[in-house]
């Protein structure tokens, strides 16, 4: 068994995490950094520093907690290293050097592509999701790696490993391969590690954070980050620190597993196509809770790989409006600002704004035509929009503090918070072959390339897995109506434009009902204000449970939304209280 802890989802995650981790007893500690948003920041970083592009408070928590990793003999997996991996790693080595901790670090480089965009543009290379060309001006271009670099830089004597762009799970997969010698014939197990690294990579969410039933996570002050105990079949128990705030339960293990994934047959990543339909989650103690039924496919000859590129800029304001009528009010606000500002960009010769919004928070418009609109006396209402040009995003900005003296009664804010005009970062993804993908592995200054890093063979992406089993039941004559929160847990989140909500049922004797009345056609309907495709349902039976995917819903997701809900985070707590028909009695509370 090997035990493998997940000490950040995110930067800027909590720097309560490493400490209570290193008073467990554990082998490694993965740290997940990146996402798109956060690429398309190092690079900009990098652009003016050649020397940045990284995670530099990931180089500062090693050094502070060198001597006790060293002691304790747990190695580190980081993608700390951005845009810039290797100039993480030699800050890195400068740390070591000056706390007096020999650790070795190994880096693994090869996923940026920025310098063949060219060659690709030429190429007629297309985004996998819209068919649109690859744009002119990129701010990075990485491939998603996957986990056998790592495992090559831990087998050459690495104590921290450092990547730039790879998927998160590779962090887990890694150390997984190279401590049990899975070979890429050992589909069900690669399948199990990829789910494990899956569970750990956003931190605390897989321990009571964010979870449906919030008041029985404990204390969120010292919520517990999980570990995982994988064993050499590729099962695994999840479980926390001791004497930690959280929750390791069924729901909160299986909301972290239905996060952020679109078909759960077909979870495509590096070195293996998973199949997490049929996985069974069961709790076997206090806070542990056991996995096991992830099935793999063999993975496919391409990388996938993430463009982010500069369009335009935008700006988002916020202030508060009290008093009766408070929603009426900042919808009169937000239309005169509007009104007048887009009036002085034609004077100035100013280009018109390219989009625009409002949403008075408080007043539910998030609810769409279910909001409970009428009587709010509180709102803070948000006013954002895109330009070509920062200096007519200023001047939005001016005429709507501007409001505090000729606009709405109620209207106040807390002073000196002045937005900030940014880019507007938006992705483009597209799949390159695996051979055109230059993969090395250093380790302590010296390494090479690793040839057929990642295998693959001639599948599709989208290959559909082995036939659901889920059913539907048909409602009795006599029946009530319950929100759908008292049958199920639910976690949503983002990729790109897509959304996703995973519907956990509480008891498997609740799916069918929950199943019957939650079709994709109910599930559009309460996301209609939002959404511009399809809603797919995806169904994981092993679990109890359904994935919706949400296409074109996020407004450009991202950085590129100008919502205030850009990633869907709040889209399962608004589903939660979807009305589902039930027999009289079923639910027992």
């Amino acid at each position: 068994m090997v035990r493998i802890a997940g000490a950040c989802g995110f930067w800027g995650d909590s720097a309560i995490a490493l400490p209570q981790l290193l008073r467990e007893p554990l082998d490694y500690v993965t740290f997940d950094f990146l996402a798109e948003i956060t690429m398309s920041i190092m690079a900009r970083a990098r652009a003016a520093d050649p020397t940045a592009g990284y995670a530099t408070d990931f180089v500062d928590t090693i050094g502070r907690h060198a001597v006790q990793l060293a002691e304790q003999h747990v190695k580190v997996i980081a993608n700390a290293g951005g845009v810039n991996p290797l100039a993480c790693a030699r800050a890195l080595e400068q740390c070591l050097a000056a706390v007096g901790v020999p650790l070795k670090v190994g880096v693994v480089v090869g996923d940026d592509l920025l310098d063949r965009a060219a060659q690709w543009r030429a190429q007629g290379r297309r985004e996998m999701f819209t068919g649109e060309p690859i744009p002119q001006r990129l701010l990075s271009l990485n491939a998603y790696l996957g986990a056998e670099p790592i495992a090559a830089a831990l087998a050459a004597g690495a104590d921290i490993v450092v990547t730039g762009r790879c998927v998160d799970s590779a962090l887990t997969l890694g150390a997984c391969l190279h401590e049990f010698g899975w070979g890429r014939q050992d589909l069900d197990c690669l399948a199990g590690g990829s789910l494990a690294g899956h569970i750990v990579e956003c931190g605390a969410q897989a321990t009571g954070g964010i979870h449906t039933d919030w008041e029985e996570t404990g204390d969120w002050a010292n919520i517990g980050y999980p570990i995982v105990e994988i064993s050499r079949d590729g099962c695994f128990t999840l479980t926390k620190p001791r004497n930690t705030g959280g929750l390791v339960s069924v729901g909160t293990a299986a909301e972290q597993m239905v996060y952020e994934i679109g078909d759960p047959t077909a979870y495509v990543l590096p070195d293996v196509v998973c199949d997490f339909s049929q996985v069974n989650i069961r709790a076997t103690g206090p806070d542990r809770v056991h996995f096991s039924g992830a099935r793999g496919r063999p993975p496919t000859p391409t990388y996938k790989a993430s463009a982010t590129w500069s369009d335009g800029f935008r700006v988002g304001a916020y202030f508060m409006i009290a008093g009766i009528d408070a929603a009426a009010k900042a919808d009169k606000v937000a239309d005169a600002v509007f009104r007048r500002t887009a009036e002085m960009l034609r004077e100035q010769h100013l280009p018109p704004f390219t989009e625009i919004s409002h949403e008075a928070i408080g007043s539910e418009m998030s609810y769409g035509p279910a909001s409970r609109r009428r009587g709010t006396r509180e709102v803070m209402l948000k006013l954002a929009a895109k330009n070509p040009s920062p200096r007519a995003l200023e001047i939005l900005v001016r005429e709507f503090t501007s409001a505090g003296t000729s606009m709405a009664p109620g209207f106040t804010g807390m002073g000196g918070n002045r937005p900030k005009v940014m880019p507007v970062v938006r992705l483009f993804s597209f799949l390159v072959p695996k051979p055109d993908v230059d993969v090395h592995v250093l380790v302590g200054g010296t390494g090479g390339p690793l040839a057929d890093a990642c295998g693959g063979s001639e599948i599709l992406v989208n290959s559909p897995g082995p036939p659901q089993t889920a059913t539907e039941a048909p409602l009795p004559p006599a029946s009530e109506a319950v929100p759908l929160i008292r049958l199920a847990w639910g976690r949503s989140g983002d990729k790109g434009n897509f959304a996703n909500i995973g519907i956990i049922a509480r008891r498997p004797e609740y799916l069918p009902y929950i199943r019957a009345a939650l079709t994709p056609q109910a599930v559009a309907t309460v996301f209609a204000h939002y959404l511009a495709g399809p809603v797919e349902r995806f169904d994981l039976p092993g679990a109890h449970a359904m994935n919706f995917l949400l296409h074109d819903v996020l407004g450009g997701g991202g950085t590129a939304s100008l919502r205030n809900d850009p990633q869907g985070k709040a889209y399962a707590q608004i589903l939660l209280e979807y009305p589902i028909p039930v027999p009289a009695g079923l639910v027992q509370d």
